[in-house]
């Protein structure tokens, strides 16, 4: 089954009269649709894990947030592979090796919680967010082309909307089934037990980790058969040709695909650092426990699940590029309240942030692949590898929250507090390509 990818419409005008997705391609959309849950479940149980990692194993918050730098170096080292692989062979064949590899870091979770040590986790996280990476890569684009490319924006922001369900789903887990099943014996405490007291502990603690790990590995084995047993849509590939050179280099002529890469870097940067350390201004700056500090990030994705289907829907009715630049404007509002704001107010910025960011990922995906073709296949390796924004900028913001105080002149900052200038850079980067791309819109459809 062969199917090309029906042409944008002159101009690049948006048709309001296409649907989103084609009756004949429903059931392969709502399969491929299935994947945005599952690589949301593995992006927010895995953000709790950074304040739990550092008091199982008594570790710095720039050592813990290493767990960051593993699982979105799993998706950088591995992008730019996996396109090449979807484009010497297909869409299909990339998500089941993607499913794979996930499977395999999940349950790697099991040598790493007996040996209890933090690198074999690592390794874990990276191995898991390879297999991401391979999701991702081939998900996205295959969305994009499963219709007309002037609903591709809104039809990913559709499948997008399923992403933040399974977050849901990976934070309340972390909250329910990890946090607060462990030990409430703080570092200190840790610190002062003899040998045999403390691995006891720490045993018990990692297996209260694992367990989320083995059951999700379970469920990714019956999705890779039910995909495997589906005959799904195809897409290029009766050109299996590489011709990367040429590839690279129309790429890298096209502008809004650059920085839209660019823009994403600092996307994935922003969102990473407000929903990791929401946990670290909870207990850091208010006091509150860790399960209650939790509880706030499930009000954030609730928000963020909100949003996103809100702005799908806007989406039928207003520029991409410059709903874009409106909400991420708004997000550098309310991250300065964070830095600025005490007490709870500040806390309830952090949290609303989530309504602005909802839109970026895959609308910043839509406009930077709009037109490329058969390009997509390895331009979504460059997107993807903009992932590493959460690799590079969690630990930077955790290696400033270490300093505990930061002192300007005669104020003194909470430093969890001023660690959030990083993300408010972020969202000034995006505000300024979401604006770029709505002045080309206005001049396409002229």
């Amino acid at each position: 089954m062969t199917e090309t990818a029906p042409q944008p419409e002159a101009g690049g005008a948006v048709s309001r009269s296409a649907k989103v997705v084609p009756a004949r391609l429903v059931l392969p959309f709502v399969l491929v649709t299935l994947l945005f849950p599952l690589w949301g479940f593995a992006n927010d149980v895995t953000n709790p894990m950074v304040k739990a990692f550092s008091r199982i194993l008594q570790m710095s918050n720039f050592q813990g947030s290493l767990v960051q730098f593993a699982f979105y170096g799993g998706y950088f080292a591995m992008a730019f592979p996996a396109a090449l692989f979807i484009k010497r062979y297909s869409y299909k064949a990339g998500i089941l090796v993607g499913l794979g590899l996930y499977a395999t870091g999940a349950l790697l979770f099991i040598p790493g919680s007996l040996m209890m040590v933090f690198w074999p986790f690592l390794v874990a996280y990276f191995v898991l967010t390879c297999g991401l990476s391979f999701l991702e890569t081939s998900a996205n684009p295959y969305i994009l082309a499963m219709g007309a490319e002037s609903t591709a924006t809104r039809r990913l922001n559709l499948a997008q909307s399923f992403n933040p369900m399974g977050s849901l789903l990976g934070m309340f887990v972390a909250q329910q089934f990890i946090l607060a099943r462990l030990d409430p014996a703080t570092a200190a405490e840790r610190g002062s037990m003899g040998p045999n007291q403390l691995a006891a502990l720490t045993g018990q603690d990692l297996a209260v980790v694992r367990t989320p790990y083995i059951g999700i590995a379970l469920v990714l084995v019956v999705v890779f058969a039910a995909i495997a047993a589906t005959r799904m849509p195809s897409y290029g590939e009766e050109d299996r040709s590489l011709n990367l050179g040429p590839t690279l280099r129309r790429l890298v002529r096209n502008r809004r695909y650059v920085e839209g890469v660019v823009a994403q870097f600092f996307y994935v940067g922003a969102q990473i650092m407000c929903w990791t350390f929401i946990i670290h201004y909870g207990t850091m700056v208010l006091g509150l426990d860790e399960v209650t500090a939790q509880g706030y990030n499930i009000v954030a994705m609730i928000i963020f699940v909100t949003s996103r289907f809100i702005c799908t829907f806007l989406l039928k009715y207003v520029s991409p590029g410059g709903l874009l630049a409106a909400l991420a404007v708004a997000g550098g509002g309310l991250t300065l309240g964070v830095i600025l704001i005490q007490g709870m107010m500040g806390l309830y910025c952090l949290v609303g942030i989530s309504g602005c960011m909802s839109l970026m990922f895959p609308t910043i995906y839509g406009i930077a692949l709009r037109g490329v073709g058969e390009d997509a296949k390895l331009g979504a390796a460059g997107l993807i590898m903009a992932i590493l924004g959460g690799s590079v900028m969690p630990p930077l913001q955790g290696a400033i929250i270490d300093l505990h105080t930061i002192h300007l002149w005669a104020v003194s900052f909470p430093a969890v507090r001023a660690s959030f200038i990083l993300p408010l850079v972020c969202f000034v980067v995006i505000a300024l390509y979401g604006g770029r791309c709505r002045i080309r819109e206005s001049e396409e459809i002229q």
